[in-house]
């Protein structure tokens, strides 16, 4: 179990230091992005900052990363709408991304969510890993307000914006899964063989009912903890070799989201 828990610690260390590097090139057609790193992993997100005076910056937009070359240490970022400060009440700017403009990925991964099937799992966990936990119970109520008793991703996204987190930990079947919570990209898989005795749905929290929408997605109420979660990590892992070996090699109930990926076909 120490061995588990200095992977797992090691792990988030790294991925806790803020990457700042300049844009080199830009496709507006395709919405892209490259930038020059030592080593990236797919699936990082963060956000563009544009220096609009010597004194003064604004974030522009989101960037998640989408391939890396180990040869020429070029990273692709897809660009998207950045949405965490986002008020209707203030004026918005004008400008454009530009060549040269500043990268800052892994934002906010000193910050996580952890999604736990129980009490116990929840506590030995956020004991282990050095990081600044956002507790479920918030996530609870964010799900209430949006009337999700079954989580979707755009949850937590919302969650991400509203509490500034970076990283989403959900524990499956004696793993623990690290999570990219705004891309939803699989960052790491790390064993950890803790005692699972019991299943708080739709996972641990001192909340116990969360409101519900008449109907739309997430308006149901969650009946299977790790399915759920499976399906909703296979959504946006289609390529995930790692991830489609646990799911192939696991239970034959899981095995109907080995359709979602684009390995083995």
């Amino acid at each position: 179990m120490k061995y588990i828990i200095l992977l797992l610690l090691l792990g988030v260390e790294i991925f806790a230091s803020l990457i700042k590097t300049p844009i080199i090139s830009l496709d507006i057609k395709s919405e892209t992005a490259t930038v020059k790193l030592q080593n990236i992993d797919v699936g990082i997100s963060g956000f563009i900052v544009h220096k609009i005076t010597p004194e003064h910056t604004s974030i522009l937009k989101s960037v998640t990363v989408i391939s890396f070359d180990k040869e020429t240490n070029l990273a692709k970022l897809k660009i998207s709408d950045f949405n965490g400060l986002k008020n209707n009440s203030l004026p918005s700017g004008k400008w454009e991304v530009e060549v040269g403009d500043e990268v800052e990925l892994t934002f906010a991964y000193s910050r996580a969510l952890l999604i736990a099937p129980s009490e116990e799992i929840y506590h030995r966990i956020t004991k282990s890993i050095r990081v600044e936990w956002v507790h479920s119970d918030i996530f609870t109520t964010l799900l209430s307000y949006r009337g999700h008793p079954t989580p979707l991703k755009s949850d937590f996204e919302a969650m991400s914006d509203v509490s500034s987190i970076g990283l989403l930990f959900i524990y499956l079947d004696k793993r623990v899964y690290t999570v990219d919570i705004k891309s939803f990209k699989i960052l790491s898989i790390s064993d950890a063989p803790l005692v699972q005795d019991s299943v708080q749905l739709p996972f641990y929290s001192r909340i116990e009912e969360i409101e519900a929408n008449w109907f739309g997605a997430g308006h149901n109420e969650l009946e299977d903890y790790e399915m759920h979660y499976y399906e909703l990590l296979s959504e946006q892992n289609k390529k995930n070799k790692k991830f489609y070996e646990i799911i192939k090699n696991g239970d034959a109930k899981l095995h109907f989201i080995l359709k979602n990926f684009e390995i083995g076909k």
